[in-house]
């Protein structure tokens, strides 16, 4: 017998714990996308329970439903459009006044409502106790269920509630919501009945709705194409309301909202007279200080790149060992000195390429679970607060800190994370200096060139400087933005601060899973693909045999390397990298690394014809010590970090500034300021004779051991 079936949507403001229960609830049936002609994503899961098979759509989280961004409209669309049995509106109880706005505007949707009283252990600590029955009321009959969606408390009966709600469906007569006064209620019926004749659109929204919104003048709805007669009855209606109120009608139906919303507060909602000490206030008087604030903040980061490694490097070790072993394999099938081109291919194209990559896992996993611990918790919104007052110096605020964040783990996400900013130029500024933010992409180039030239003690500290110096980077590149190309005020940064949390066990593994996930896959795909072509280049033309003739070893590999289609461009770019320390081998890296900056990785390995090019590869970090120096290692790094993003960051920035322009002008001017930043380090180094000295491998693993 088959499961009968439920579509949920989950709502609710950001920090009220929506994905937290979406995660408790659907576990690892869960799967992503994108909803149809926007880059918002979608996470859709799967929950059987009694009989029923319950489909629960995670919608973004809002403050509210107007359209003010895109993930508003994505937001309100799926409720009025794809019609889900259910709304679950999740609410954060401790903050339950606050968020019920959003809790109004679904409720003029007129659909089957349960409200999720989320970290109601929170709330009660506070000294807050609801009316459920009350708040039911006045919601049009809605279910209202407690919860503890980090500890799994009240999910049954959040179930049980939406099976209920399923079966009772909505009332076709709203028994609770606004009453938005005698004046805009009159025009609200005028208008019903003008709009009735739009039947598609007054059929898909409903007319009361779609009046309600036109009066607001949303941006959406207005942009539908309605008839003149519509238009002229709307203005009309405004221009009533204007001269009877002195003020535009949504600032007077948002005051009804309010207003409502005071009412449902005070008649449903208790507390004692002796509230509980919040902690996180008292977590804050230390790490929100303006003092001590940045300080640790820095020195949480130092912790969590110093941990990257670590913990890291023994996992490392064994995935190498895997490859390796792997490796010895697919060698035997050939005889010793064989040069067979398959076998070439499979062991330093494939294996070396793909696996050169596969091997930094460990790193990528242990880095997005910190972030994930941090994010969980509570203290990246901190974070933001504590750069706000860095921010505004540079022409920003604390919200645009939060997309660089996220590009700590991946830019393109993180340039889609700038729609959170309003305003335009604030918004621009952010996408134009996000690659800035050392991506997780980057990290397989330092865990690479890190252990080959600096002693273990240094390796957390270099890992952090890398970073901090990206950030530091953005600060200047923003600050001459934001005087010359986008000159005026920045927006005020208003920012709600979530209390603190402890993380569950099972949301940061499905947030650590769901980014390292996407790492691997791009792994086994794109960069496979781009390893064998890149392979194919470093290999093809071959030489003719009198240009080896009397050539041994090193020599024929060079030969061989410098006639093939990748030693001739990276031959042809020396000229033009020779001053920053590079040779033609770095340049046929640095070409692979605008595909995706971990080619680098794999092709520096491919170069030097080396078949195990991971970042413990003894013999591509002994060929990287014979050839450069540490100054010449920092430089490849500081290259890598500042100039021009993969081919997805530039089509990301197209997309969401809506131009090349901007998009061409990113990828010229970072390359610009990674070149001049990288010229100056290696040509000001030289000269003070500062890690200009090959070191051999006992050096490097000597604790004592320090750049010249």
């Amino acid at each position: 017998m088959s499961s009968k079936k439920i579509t949920v949507a989950l709502a609710g403001n950001p920090n009220s714990g929506k994905t937290t229960i979406f995660n408790a609830l659907t576990g690892a049936r869960q799967h992503v996308g994108n909803y149809s002609g926007v880059t918002v994503e979608k996470k859709e899961g799967i929950r059987n329970y009694k009989g029923y098979e319950i489909n629960f759509v995670d919608l973004p989280g809002t403050y509210s439903l107007a359209a003010n961004s895109v993930e508003e409209v994505v937001a309100r669309d799926f409720v009025i459009l794809e019609k889900p049995d259910v709304v679950v509106n999740v609410i954060d109880a401790g903050n339950f006044e606050r968020n019920l706005y959003l809790s109004t505007q679904i409720l003029e949707l007129n659909v089957p409502l349960v409200l999720a009283l989320n970290m109601a252990d929170i709330a009660e600590k506070q000294g807050f106790a609801f009316d459920r029955d009350k708040i039911g009321q006045f919601f049009n009959g809605a279910e209202v269920v407690l919860t503890v969606g980090s500890k799994g408390t009240g999910l049954n009966d959040l179930l049980d509630a939406v099976i209920k709600k399923s079966q009772e469906g909505c009332s076709e007569i709203a028994t609770g919501g606004v009453n938005y006064g005698e004046d805009i209620e009159k025009e609200l019926s005028l208008l019903a009945n003008v709009v009735d004749a739009e039947h598609s659109l007054a059929e898909r929204y409903g007319n009361r709705w779609l009046a309600l919104k036109m009066l607001e003048q949303d941006q959406d709805i207005m942009s539908k194409g309605h008839k003149s007669d519509v238009l002229s009855a709307v203005n009309e209606s405004i221009a009533r309301l204007d001269r009877l109120f002195g003020d535009r009608p949504e600032v007077i139906i948002a005051e009804k909202r309010y207003g409502f919303i005071s009412g449902i507060f005070n008649q449903c909602v208790t507390h004692t007279a002796q509230r509980h000490h919040d902690m996180s206030d008292t977590i804050d008087k230390v790490l929100l200080n303006r003092i001590l604030g940045l300080p640790i903040f820095m020195v949480l980061m130092y912790i969590t790149f110093k941990l990257v490694f670590w913990a890291g490097d023994p996992l490392m070790g064994y995935i190498e060992t895997g490859f390796g072993w792997l490796g010895d394999i697919i060698s035997g099938f050939w005889p010793a000195g064989s040069d067979s081109s398959l076998k070439s291919l499979l062991v330093d194209g494939i294996i070396g390429g793909v696996g050169g990559v596969v091997v930094f896992l460990p790193n990528i996993v242990l880095l997005f679970l910190a972030i994930s611990v941090l994010e969980d918790s509570g203290y990246m919104a901190r974070a933001a607060f504590i750069m706000d007052r860095v921010m505004k110096k540079i022409g920003l605020h604390g919200r645009s800190f939060i997309p660089m964040i996220i590009g700590f783990g991946c830019t393109v996400p993180a340039i889609m994370g700038t729609r959170i900013l309003e305003d335009r130029k604030s918004r621009f500024t952010t996408i134009l200096i996000m690659p800035f933010m050392s991506c997780g992409a980057r990290l397989p180039i330092y865990a690479l060139i890190i252990p080959a030239f600096f002693a273990s003690a240094w390796h957390g500290f270099i890992l952090w400087l890398m970073y901090i110096i990206g950030v530091v980077v953005a600060v200047i590149a923003a600050t001459v933005l934001r005087r010359t190309i986008f000159k005026g005020p920045s927006g005020i940064f208003l920012m709600e601060l979530p209390p603190y949390r402890m993380p569950t066990l099972r949301g940061l593994m499905i947030h650590m899973w769901d980014r390292s996930w996407q790492y691997l896959k791009k792994a086994g795909t794109i960069l496979l693909a781009i390893s064998i072509l890149l392979w194919a280049m470093a290999s093809y033309p071959k030489p003719t045999e009198d240009m080896l003739a009397g050539l041994e070893g090193e020599q024929a590999v060079q030969v061989e390397l410098q006639h093939s289609v990748s030693g001739r461009l990276g031959t042809l770019m020396e000229p033009v990298i020779k001053p920053l320390g590079f040779d033609y081998r770095i340049g046929t890296a640095l070409i692979g690394a605008l595909a995706a900056k971990e080619v680098f990785v794999a092709q520096m390995g491919i170069v030097y014809s080396v078949g195990e090019a991971d970042e413990e590869s003894t013999p591509l970090r002994d060929k990287l010590r014979d050839n450069y120096t540490p100054l010449q290692g920092l430089c490849i790094m500081l290259f890598c970090l500042l100039s021009a993003p993969c081919v997805a960051t530039l089509a990301v920035c197209k997309r969401e500034t809506a131009s090349w322009k901007w998009a061409m002008g990113q990828f010229i001017g970072l390359t610009l300021v990674a070149y001049i930043i990288t010229l100056a380090t290696f040509q000001i180094g030289s000269a003070l004779g500062l890690g200009t000295e090959k070191v051999n491998a006992q050096a490097v693993s000597a604790a004592t051991y320090v750049i010249d």
